[in-house]
């Protein structure tokens, strides 16, 4: 189809598509979506190969959360039944970190619950990341800590820390329907003051919380105006006892389909399948490998994920290959700017690090490339609505009222199908007596 043709034809080049084009994206039919998958999985390949980037999680500190954002399991009353614990000493972070750097993770990422750190905090983190790179100096650390105050980010930065992920969610429009401790522009402006201080930007977003097309393209296309060099999509766990609980909106392939439109609008970005890709893309997984370049392993901060040993399985199933510790994810020239951003941080290795796919080739060299080529965090998450909350997109006036009318029925069944017994509180790793699963 036309549409497709011309996102590839952007994105190969390092393009950005329009608003209008994304939209079409979300509005194709399910006879559309493996060509979808192909062309989103083309603009993939050019810039990052077959590689796929693993990320750790470690929950620093997990429950009792002032704050009220609907999604969390975390959250201020809710009823979860998670794990609740204060900080973990460093030597107990640092343990938890090795079980997943030895399962082949290049990313630690260091959450705590909580609106922001004090600067007592910032001390506890630092000291967690000396413990963690005295073990692995070359292991990347991302740090999720809530909104920063003024001169916390430099902190962070000196300490050692890499990248520091705070994710906008969903758009500045319906963000009040999600949370009114905290604003939009208060996450705005943490990732700002992140990127300010030298730190790679991770931020990204949650996608079923019921919000519509237009939402996740409003907040699409602002991660990439902020510059986010990582860009994590959530898909909505919805926890008993919290206030989405019932949010059940999403099928495989409406995930699936969010994961192209956010790889067509940042084509050479890290792209991470983050919270929820168990619950909502299930076996259709690999499938996702092909629009992202990064996932997490093992377990969540407070769900369980798949073994860790399958998600490796999955990747060399699926004819990928995990990125190692020696290459940079980001291709050269986004490399270029993100070191010239952030002292030499960035999404990876420093941009003169040998590295896979697409490092060397400059933007608009053509699908020639191709051959060439070859071979985040958040407190919750879950994938986009698949129902009565889309919206056609003027763009894609050519789908057939008859196909549109059968993917609406489809979208009904799924969202009617509550599968309760795929959401898995956390009862392992940091903070239990159970081994961390990696």
């Amino acid at each position: 189809m036309d549409l497709l043709d011309t996102l590839t034809a952007k994105g190969l080049r390092g393009e950005t598509p329009t608003r209008e084009e994304a939209l079409a994206v979300l509005a194709t039919t399910d006879d559309e979506l493996l060509d979808v998958v192909a062309a989103a999985g083309r603009v993939r390949r050019r810039w990052f190969g077959r590689r796929v980037k693993l990320n750790y999680l470690v929950n620093l500190k997990s429950g009792l959360c002032p704050e009220d954002c609907s999604y969390c399991s975390q959250r201020l009353g809710s009823k979860a039944e998670i794990l609740k614990y204060t900080w973990l000493k460093p030597g107990q972070a640092a343990e938890a970190a090795k079980a997943g750097v030895s399962g082949g993770a290049k990313r630690v990422c260091l959450v705590a619950s909580g609106r922001g750190p004090t600067d007592r905090d910032i001390d506890r983190v630092t000291d967690t990341v000396a413990a963690i790179k005295e073990a692995d100096p070359a292991v990347e650390i991302c740090a999720c800590l809530g909104l920063l105050s003024d001169n916390q980010a430099e902190r962070l930065k000196a300490a050692g820390v890499d990248a520091y992920n705070h994710n906008l969610n969903t758009s500045e429009g319906t963000y009040g329907d999600i949370a009114t401790t905290h604003t939009y522009a208060d996450r705005v402006d943490t990732v700002q003051k992140a990127h300010g201080a030298g730190l790679s930007a991770c931020s990204g977003l949650i996608a079923g919380m019921g919000e519509s097309d237009e939402d996740l393209v409003d907040v699409v296309f602002a991660l990439r105006e902020l510059g986010s060099d990582s860009v994590p999509v959530n898909f909505l766990i919805p926890f008993e006892g919290t206030p989405l609980a019932k949010e059940w909106n999403l099928s495989p392939q409406r995930c699936l389909r969010i994961l192209a439109m956010v790889r067509f609008v940042n084509p050479d970005t890290e792209v991470r399948i983050a919270g929820g890709r168990e619950v909502h893309l299930r076996s259709m997984q690999p499938l996702g490998l092909h629009l992202a370049n990064s996932i997490f392993l093992g377990d969540y901060l407070t769900s369980e994920g798949q073994a860790g040993q399958t998600d490796l399985d999955m990747i060399a199933d699926a004819g990928f290959e995990v990125e190692g510790v020696g290459e940079s994810t980001l291709p050269r020239h986004r490399a270029d700017i993100a070191a010239a951003a952030t002292g030499g941080c960035g999404s990876g290795a420093a941009a003169g690090a040998g590295g896979g796919c697409g490092t060397a080739a400059a933007p608009g060299e053509g699908e020639s490339a191709d051959a060439a080529v070859g071979g985040g965090c958040g407190t919750g998450g879950g994938c986009g609505p698949c129902g009565g909350h889309a919206h056609a997109a003027p763009a894609a006036a050519s789908v057939g009222a008859a196909d549109a009318k059968a993917d609406a029925k489809a979208d009904d069944r799924a969202a009617d199908e509550v599968r309760t017994d795929l959401v898995r509180v956390r009862r392992r790793g940091a903070g239990t007596e159970l081994a961390p699963n990696a």
